[in-house]
């Protein structure tokens, strides 16, 4: 063992003790689903294990709970990627359009997941701030390696400033959201449009977005072990991602080396029991220090992936509601 992992071991042991109660009952279930460590499986093997939205379903069946969220229905749609067609899915809330319109981003690292892992999300922020989501898939590694998940990001949200009309949304009212791997990639859409011919979103909403390759920073070592998501996994996943070694430098996964000027309200959400947390709390300073409104919060006592959880964890109603207030100020402003 080197002296780096020795030192992320001796910090960083088992940190999910720091966990609320809430969090914790989600955290004990995942344990129980006996799934693999990510880091030490294939790629088939890895989008086999069980999720964190697999163990929240369990306690939402334990508490005898509905995981339905009244008012929103939905459709799945295709969209024209860089990659070839690729899927997406429409969550409309109740009510007369047009509609404001956010395009959300799903995590997994760009190498595991899809859009029924994360599906609570954009459910419950459609349901919250009475807009259209659109959840966007994209190319994974290794079979799709960096950039083609951010040549689809792009692709995608190109398709939805085209499309907001017919989807029954308002074209001058349209947002970004991304989760993890998905919060870089909204950040980079946002700067792709800026320097484009698209027009601005009003707002972005990251969630304890990836927006570093350095795996050195306190809450790496503070958080070195932590489930479910450790550094361990953060190495895994990028060496799926990169097509070479330099790629790592690219301040589209370097977010921190961005030129970050003349970006649209910036909201950064992050979890205290999570490798990223230090990557959310400096790009919201490089971002103000580059002249953009930033809010930013770190909710305690949760772990990565909480923010889907509203069903089961109190913090994720709190983050939820947050956020959705952040986009109804955009939306109202517009």
């Amino acid at each position: 063992m080197n002296i780096i992992q020795a030192l992320r071991d001796a910090i960083g042991l088992d940190p999910t003790t720091r966990a609320d109660p809430d969090m914790a009952r989600v955290i004990e279930a995942l344990k129980g689903l006996d799934g693999k460590p990510i880091e030490s499986c294939t790629v088939e093997e890895a989008r086999a294990q069980p999720t964190v939205a697999d163990a929240a379903s369990l306690v939402i069946q334990a508490d005898g709970l509905s995981p339905e969220v009244p008012g929103v229905t939905t459709r799945d749609v295709t969209y024209a990627a860089s990659t070839g067609d690729r899927a997406a899915r429409i969550y409309m809330p109740e009510g007369d359009g047009p509609f404001p319109l956010v395009l959300y981003f799903r995590g997994g690292g760009f190498v595991i997941g899809n859009l029924d892992t994360y599906d609570a999300t954009p459910r419950a922020m459609a349901a919250r701030t009475r807009a259209i989501f659109v959840s966007a898939d994209y190319a994974m590694a290794p079979e799709h390696k960096f950039p083609a998940p951010h040549d689809d990001a792009f692709a995608a949200y190109r398709w939805i400033t085209e499309a907001a009309a017919s989807l029954g949304g308002d074209p001058a009212r349209i947002a970004i959201m991304g989760e993890s791997a998905g919060g870089n990639l909204a950040a980079n859409v946002a700067i792709d449009a800026r320097d484009g011919d698209l027009p601005a979103p009003l707002a972005q909403i990251l969630v304890y977005p990836l927006a570093s390759s350095n795996l050195m920073q306190a809450s790496d070592l503070q958080n070195a072990n932590a489930k479910p998501l450790n550094v361990s996994m953060l190495t895994w996943f990028m060496d799926k991602l990169l097509a070479e070694a330099g790629d790592v430098k690219s301040p589209m996964l370097n977010l921190l080396s961005a030129d970050l000027r003349e970006l649209p309200p910036t909201t950064i959400i992050n979890a205290g029991i999570d490798p990223l947390e230090s990557d959310g709390e400096k790009l919201a300073k490089r971002m103000r220090d580059a002249g953009n409104v930033v809010t930013n919060t770190i909710y305690p006592g949760v772990t990565h992936e909480f923010f889907g959880l509203s069903a089961v964890v109190q913090a994720a109603v709190d983050a939820q509601e947050f956020a959705a207030a952040r986009l109804r100020e955009a939306f109202a402003a517009a």
